[in-house]
């Protein structure tokens, strides 16, 4: 099968397969404060990391949120892990609240100071990542017109991890089970194992 994503027989494809393909995703369970000390948590699955060296992330959001608003207003904004733990919790907080209304409260979530950062972290989840705002890019489609999608990138300040998951020097990712999002309706998955491989040298 082959189609132009505008034009796909949705007689076939009811549903648009992209995000299935590009799955799994990370989630960026996204708090952030506004200027005027408002609270919000906000899980968003166009998430990921960027480079290491300094450690960049980024998250998009399709629409002008609340979260792109605060960002925006304070450049301050913390990654917490999502795992299979809280995936109750980070479900209630995609809840369409309104503005100033925080989902950590909703969603019976304590919220823990941060380091270096203004947002609150969530306390209940085993890794956070303080971050702030190197960049807020508006996209453009492939023919110049303005897309009402809003990337935020930023830097990593702070990191936060549960001493229990720290095993011989390194995080044990299978044991904190992160979710990933697969696309469609409600679909994820959750990271229980992992293999290894070498890269080759030549």
């Amino acid at each position: 099968m082959f189609y132009e994503p505008e034009k796909r027989d949705r007689k076939l494809l009811p549903h648009d397969p992209f995000k299935a393909i590009v799955a799994p995703r990370p989630i960026g369970w996204i708090s952030s404060i506004s200027a005027k000390g408002e609270v919000n948590l906000a899980p968003y699955s166009f998430f990921n990391g960027l480079n290491s060296r300094p450690n960049l992330v980024m998250f998009s959001s399709e629409g002008f949120k609340d979260s792109v608003a605060f960002v925006s207003e304070t450049r301050e904004f913390v990654c917490n892990l999502a795992t299979y733990d809280l995936r109750e919790a980070m479900n209630d907080t995609s809840a369409p609240l309104p503005r100033g209304q925080n989902e950590m409260v909703r969603a019976g979530l304590t919220p823990a100071p941060s380091r270096i950062v203004k947002p609150p972290r969530v306390a209940e989840s085993p890794c956070a990542l303080e971050c702030k705002v190197t960049d807020i890019v508006q996209m453009k489609s492939h023919d110049g017109q303005p897309v009402d999608c809003h990337v935020v990138f930023g830097q990593v300040v702070g990191v936060h991890i549960d001493d229990r998951f720290i095993i011989d020097g390194m995080v044990d990712t299978a044991a904190m089970k992160p979710i990933a999002r697969c696309g469609y309706l409600g679909d994820y998955a959750v990271v229980e194992s992992l293999f290894s491989m070498i890269r080759p040298e030549t």
